[in-house]
């Protein structure tokens, strides 16, 4: 049996409609049949059991009809016009009864003579009926088809961000942990207090990681929490080679951004700027408010345009990409990465709009960014 409950309401709601509509349409018919040709009640009669037949056939009509979709449209069609011919044999067949059978016209001649003036004016409306309903059946088809559509995108979407966090969360290269364990491993022969430590330091880093979501944005004091531990780190590995400097306007610090979006900026000047040059380098943060804008701007006054390899920040190629990428999504293509390279060193720059909640009056600077030298669609990996 068909269960009710598994029935979408937009079904039910059409298939009452059509009844409604067919019951005014009966209606109707009857009294002006009553009023102008056959002044008898029955006639009230017959078109009541006109209509529950056809109530009966318009869910018939509905299943065939859901039948027929599976098969291409030629097929389709042939069905339906097959359709019509049953549908109008039927409610023809039950007419002949009701009006002509019941009075005793009741050989082979007599239905034949009724359903030949069916054909003439009356019958039309069966045709009409059956094709009313299909037409029904397959507007309702396409609403829902567009409703999957667009279901299938916001799933597809869903799938996106799952790939963007996996993609985040694996910007933590492997090389890094390697180096880290490395250091680890080295100072719990000379300085056990500084190996846990580097231990803490990177449980706390992979833990903000693990705790981030594609959807969920983190205050940016949060998220530089997670920079100094990860520099901390560096450092154990390169020693005073390595600076780092912040400059943070703190009312900035509660500003929301994706995490770990600043990560693999910094891990770029590590990798490619500083980290190769022999005498090392600073890397500088800058966070500034510009007349409703937020700035941020990684640097360093490495290897720049010197370096060997194109800077990424990620062992899988896709670091910049995803930063990139994750910023437009989430603030707008006008977020997307500035950066510029020279002989002096490296910067990469973006800018994310003040909340409407955190804007201030006294926000009226514009800083002057150059335009990119280095356009991100030429960064591999």
């Amino acid at each position: 049996m068909i269960n009710l409950e598994k029935i979408p309401r937009v079904w039910k709601r059409a298939y009452l409609l059509l009844c409604l509509w067919y019951l005014i349409n009966f209606t109707v018919s009857a009294f002006l049949e009553w009023k102008l040709v056959t002044p008898f009640f029955f006639v009230f009669w017959n078109a009541l059991y006109l209509w529950e037949a056809l109530c009966i056939c318009i869910i018939l009509i509905l299943l065939y009809s859901n039948f027929l979709f599976q098969f291409k449209i030629y097929v389709q069609i042939a069905g339906h016009l097959a359709g019509i011919l049953v549908f109008f044999l039927l409610m023809g067949s039950f007419s002949y009864y009701i009006k002509d059978y019941v009075e005793g016209y009741v050989f082979f001649d007599n239905w034949k003579e009724h359903m030949m003036g069916l054909l003439r004016w009356d019958g039309l409306q069966f045709q009409n009926q059956y094709i009313i309903t299909v037409a029904v059946y397959y507007i309702i088809r396409y609403f829902e088809g567009l409703q999957r559509k667009e279901q299938e995108k916001g799933e597809l979407a869903i799938k996106n961000r799952e790939m963007q966090l996996s993609l985040l969360k694996s910007q933590i290269n492997p090389h890094f942990l390697f180096n880290t364990l490395n250091s680890i491993n080295m100072l719990v022969g000379s300085s056990k207090e500084n190996a846990r430590k580097v231990i803490t330091q990177l449980s706390d880093i992979f833990r903000y990681a693990l705790d981030s979501h594609g959807d969920q944005m983190v205050k940016l004091i949060h998220e530089l929490d997670f920079i100094d531990n990860y520099i901390k780190i560096q450092q154990v590995r390169f020693g005073s080679r390595l600076k780092f400097v912040k400059q943070i306007d703190f009312t900035c610090l509660g500003v929301k951004i994706p995490p770990m979006i600043l990560q693999p900026l910094v891990e770029n000047s590590v990798k490619y700027g500083v980290g190769p040059k022999e005498e090392g380098g600073t890397i500088t943060l800058i966070v500034k408010r510009f007349n409703n804008m937020i700035f941020f701007e990684v640097k360093d006054d490495g290897l720049g345009s010197n370096a060997k390899k194109v800077m990424d920040g990620s062992s899988s190629g896709v670091g910049m990409r995803n930063t990139d990428q994750r910023l437009r999504n989430s603030f707008g293509p006008g977020s997307g990465l500035r950066i510029r390279s020279n002989e002096w060193g490296y910067s990469v720059s973006f800018f994310i709009p003040v909340p409407e909640d955190e804007k201030t009056p006294t926000d009226t600077a514009q800083p002057e960014v150059d335009e990119p030298e280095t356009e991100l669609k030429s960064i591999a990996g």
